[in-house]
């Protein structure tokens, strides 16, 4: 049952929430999620103060467990995420980083006799060297491999709470180091709860993260025992379905995987070991920072870790320049490392299309590595300073964000060249659809039947049938981008590039007919429709909804069904309406005006008229594109 505030006959504002089970949550609500404030108390009496965004746990938060245990600090989908303090029921406390649920950056784990380990944690366990000290004051500094080698009790709380089937923590000592991790629990605290987890299970395929639980993404049930427990939504609702295939062992690619990501961990580190400075004119010279191959032998070097891959070698571009960039665009190092070159394996996300490129995505989606040709590497190093005054001048631009550029040599000679990208669909939201659009007609069609369409199924400018109408805040400032964005591509020459857009439906009944759902599992074991309407996540004074919408990211909206006059859409303010939130940025922005383009304008321009075809002169690109993106995005009058 839902009491609270209403807009346009749906719920929007301050409200409560009751499930059957007597789990109920009070506090704000944005378009029909739980999002901003508010107090969420679980059937067991656990509770949760603090700040929600799309249904979950994100931001600053306290939450009390059924156990006795609390944990206040920062929170990032669901999992503690970020600086935070842990106090389990007997005592002991955690305090310091933490990184989707364990624990990992520097910390201090306190036992309640005194006994303590401060240093630095990496996926549970400790790494590196930090000083241990006992109850009487001794201390001893050391390095975490020597750990095992201590007695385990010092690690292990007496009163965490067993699950499932575990060794011995007494017997770890000459086996590998404990590690702690957020578990659901199958006993009767029936809530997540922290443990001391021994090598087997910790090795076990993140179980952790799939026992995640939120009020408006899981479902409360009852086993056979009629014990009650947490269940995540995966059980009971359809799961949006991730683009890409993992990397695995037996992929063809997973060599040139692992190199990448010993790669770009080198390169990161040595240029994090290097103080930050200015830049100055030679940092963008290629040849100055990319003089030699560092090799990277399977036994290691000097330089270089051992590694079970081939024989092979890498190559650095402008790394003080990039270095800035991430910094510019606000990308933590050690987020990027993690997330790059954690243990997670990159997502190939399809077959390689007209260009011949791979493209690879990171597990949290965060980052997007494709495989680039020589000449699209020498044209974004031309373009490089130009490309870094821009984004530094206009903070909103819709161009591509670059992390890196960097090159593979494999034992057998051939090069392989990367850049690494942000990716614009990284968000809570599911993507229901995307468009890649050109503003161009001839061949921009994704020749699929309807039934063949689902929420990975890149669509281009004749499947297009919305326009998209945004507040005139919003509408303004894109358009003044859009314009200074493609000034800026002319002035490089560059022409061909895309405008890549996201789509996220607010109601079930839109997100049902692309081949998806938005329904929520409820803690009643049924579902619960979480996707009410608002005008605007801006017009409420919530900072951590705000902090994430910006110009092409979060961006609320409404998409209107539009009628198709000479092959593009026009709006008819006679269709029908969805509230969306959208997604969208300029890629694909490493094409010149060559040769190659020329001549392949002059041959479509004997098939079809010449303004339809994509390849033409950056400054008729540029005018099309604009009047085209300016047809598609009204003002919501």
């Amino acid at each position: 049952m839902y009491e609270g505030n209403w807009r346009r006959g749906k719920a929007s504002g301050k409200g409560r929430f009751s499930w059957p089970s007597g789990a109920t949550f009070e506090g704000q609500f944005r378009r029909g999620r739980i999002d901003g404030q508010g107090v969420f108390v679980g059937p067991d009496g656990a509770t949760y103060r603090g700040a929600w965004v799309a249904d979950r746990r994100h931001g600053l938060g306290n939450k009390t467990y059924a156990n006795g245990d609390c944990y206040e600090g920062q929170w990032r989908r669901n999992l503690q995420d970020g600086h935070g303090r842990y106090v389990w029921a007997n005592g002991n406390q955690y305090i310091g980083e933490w990184r989707a649920g364990v624990l990992s950056g520097r910390g201090a784990l306190i036992c309640a006799n005194g006994s303590r380990y401060d240093g630095v944690w990496e996926n549970g366990v400790p790494k590196g060297s930090g000083v241990f000290t006992w109850p009487t004051g001794g201390s001893w500094p050391g390095s975490s491999v020597d750990l095992p080698a201590m007695s385990a009790t010092f690690f292990a709380p007496p009163g965490a709470v067993a699950v499932s089937r575990r060794s011995s923590v007494e017997g770890v000592g000459d086996k590998a180091t404990p590690r702690i991790c957020i578990w659901e629990s199958e006993g009767e605290a029936g809530d997540i709860t922290c443990d001391i987890v021994d090598a087997l299970e910790a090795s076990m395929p993140m179980l952790f993260k799939e026992a995640a639980a939120i009020a408006g993404g899981a479902t409360y049930m009852r086993s056979a025992s009629g014990v009650p427990r947490w269940a995540s939504a995966v059980a009971t609702t359809p799961q949006s379905k991730r683009p890409g295939r993992t990397i695995s062992k037996r992929h063809k690619n997973y060599e040139l995987m692992l190199q990448l990501q010993l790669g770009i961990m080198h390169s990161v580190g040595k240029s994090s070991a290097v103080p930050m400075r200015e830049l100055e004119q030679g940092d963008f010279d290629p040849r100055e920072n990319a003089l030699s191959w560092t090799e990277f032998p399977p036994e290691g070097s000097k330089a270089t870790l051992p590694h079970s891959t081939g024989y092979f070698c890498w190559k650095d571009y402008c790394p003080m320049v990039f270095r800035h960039l991430r910094k510019l665009f606000a990308v933590d190092t050690g987020d990027y490392m993690l997330s790059i070159c954690g243990n997670d394996p990159l997502r190939e996300l399809s077959s390689p299309g007209k260009s011949g490129s791979f493209f690879y995505l990171t597990q949290d989606d965060q980052f997007m590595i494709k495989t680039v040709k020589k000449s699209e590497v020498k044209l974004l190093l031309k373009m490089l300073n130009s490309y870094c005054k821009h984004v530094d001048r206009y903070k909103n631009s819709l161009i591509t964000r670059f992390y890196g550029v960097h090159c593979v040599k494999r034992h057998n000679g051939q090069k392989v060249r990367f850049i690494v990208m942000g990716n614009l669909f990284c968000s809570e939201y599911q993507i229901h659809r995307r468009f890649d659009l050109k503003g161009s007609s001839y061949g921009r069609t994704a020749d699929k039947f309807e039934d063949e369409i689902d929420e990975t199924t890149t669509l281009k400018d004749l499947d297009l049938n919305f326009v998209f109408r945004l507040q005139k805040s919003w509408y303004t400032d894109l358009h003044e981008q859009l314009r200074r964005d493609c000034d800026f591509l002319e002035s490089e020459g560059i022409m061909d590039y895309s405008f890549l857009i996201g789509i996220h439906f607010c109601d079930d009944i839109s997100a049902s007919k692309m081949g998806s759902s938005t329904f929520t599992a409820s803690p009643s074991g049924g579902t619960t429709e979480l996707c009410f309407s608002d005008d605007a996540f801006d017009m409420v004074p919530d900072c951590s909804r705000k902090s994430l919408i910006r110009l092409g990211a979060h961006m609320p909206g409404r998409a209107e069904q539009a009628s198709r006059r000479s092959g593009f859409v026009f709006p008819n303010q006679t269709g029908e309406v969805h509230d969306v939130i959208l997604f969208f940025g300029i890629i694909d922005i490493l094409q010149d005006y060559s040769v190659k383009k020329r001549l392949e304008h002059s041959y479509k321009s004997l098939q079809t008229d010449p303004n339809s075809i994509s390849a033409v002169e950056p400054k008729l690109y540029s005018r099309r594109f604009q009047e085209f993106i300016g047809r598609i995005f009204v003002e919501d009058g």
